[in-house]
């Protein structure tokens, strides 16, 4: 079997809805990236085979497969095809996957994996019946389904977790702050895996957006605290939007390669992959699979948890990193070392190639070797990826 690698790795800021980013189409976004792409490597341009997005809301200007859209608007040849995607948030992180299993099965030598999300122009749920989905509901989904299998929102899962590990709403809060405050001290460092981008300021003048937007250089605590729950009355509920991620723009990016027709064309790989997963859990709970997802990922490479000096486990919710770290009880510094989604935003579709551009920069600054990134997912799924630097 062909060796996959990751030659390249970035994404553009994470944008807050209706900010620096509000007037970028989604499919600008990804065709900027692989503008992008194209710039950097020039003439020596690799000769990419397929084109994998990630991307959830499939509707409106991320409807009629982005993938290709993005490919005609960069101008890249006619001949490159490309799909979208959908595994929830998961999406651009199993768009990664599936590009390493064509190479490691001899399809392609070449495959750009990535992800998209603008849910400032096309909000959450629009892909379901045109966005008449209630927030606390599913009244669009098949009868006989929920008749089957109860399904509850997010927001209820998270809380019902925060519950089972035994975990305050103090120190949900406390994690919230830790990833802004780890954020903002690795703003600096972020320069090969961020491309900036003109944006606009709320006053309407041209901004360079070169950082995640959300991302704060203080969090007043006393301000999180005061924060009412989402959906439970107060006192009685623990998640809130300070200790969620955040809604965000933003695109992604991640070149695979064959390992032996790189180095033969002059590239250097920059990663290789370890352990791919992806795993099924709870309905309910719906947010746990990264427990699981994490065991397998370790039962496969054969790695213990301690063995890894970057991990990503996106930020859905503070209580999800939280019971993870309960399980597996590694060393803080070690999780998400540059904050997570709490901070610089969740753009769905794109978070995790986001992520993995994150943890491939963060691993070659810190001179670590081994990266593990775990999500979770909707209707109870998870993906997990092992990384190690080359």
């Amino acid at each position: 079997m062909s060796e996959p690698v990751i030659l390249d790795a970035f994404r553009t800021p994470f944008g807050r809805p209706g900010g620096a980013l509000r007037e970028h189409r989604p499919d600008a976004l990804l065709a900027g990236l692989l503008g992008e792409l194209t710039r950097r490597y020039g003439t020596h341009m690799p000769a990419v085979e397929d084109v994998i997005v990630g991307c959830v809301s499939q509707a409106g200007e991320q409807g009629a497969n982005i993938a290709r859209l993005a490919l005609m608007l960069a101008g890249w040849p006619h001949g490159v095809p490309g799909v979208t995607l959908n595994r929830m948030c998961g999406s651009s992180q199993q768009a990664v996957h599936f590009a390493a299993q064509a190479i490691a099965a001899g399809d392609a030598r070449y495959v750009v994996a990535g992800g998209v999300e603008s849910m400032t122009r096309v909000p959450m749920f629009t892909d379901l019946t045109l966005g008449r989905h209630a927030f606390t509901g599913f009244n669009d989904l098949n009868p006989a389904l929920l008749e089957r299998q109860p399904l509850i929102h997010q927001v209820e899962s998270a809380e019902r977790i925060a519950e089972h590990w035994q975990i305050s709403r103090e120190e949900l809060d406390e994690w919230a702050r830790i990833s802004h405050e780890r954020a903002w001290a690795a703003r600096t460092l972020q320069g090969r895996e961020i491309v900036s981008l003109q944006g606009r300021s709320r006053e309407g003048d041209a901004v360079q957006q070169q950082v995640d937007e959300g991302m704060r250089g203080q969090v007043d605590m006393a301000r999180m605290a005061a924060l009412a729950p989402v959906f439970r009355a107060p006192g009685e509920g623990r998640i809130t939007a300070g200790n969620a991620s955040q809604i965000a723009d933003g695109a992604s990016l991640v070149l695979v390669a064959d390992r032996a027709a790189a180095a033969a064309e002059g590239h250097r790989p920059r990663a290789r992959f370890v352990a791919r997963v992806a795993v099924g859990s709870d309905p309910v709970m719906q947010l746990t699979g990264v427990i699981p997802a994490t065991r397998l990922a370790l039962q496969r490479s054969g790695l213990s948890i301690h063995d890894f000096d970057w991990i990503e486990v996106n930020e859905a919710f503070a209580s999800v990193v939280l019971a993870w770290l309960r399980e597996f009880p590694v060393k803080e510094e070690r999780l998400n070392p540059w904050g997570g989604a709490i901070a610089h935003g969740h753009p769905l579709g794109a978070t995790g190639a986001g992520l993995m551009a994150k943890m491939l920069a963060g691993l070659e600054h810190s001179g670590g070797e081994l990266g593990l990134q775990v999500m979770c997912i909707g209707h109870g799924m998870a993906t997990a990826t092992i990384i190690q630097r080359i």
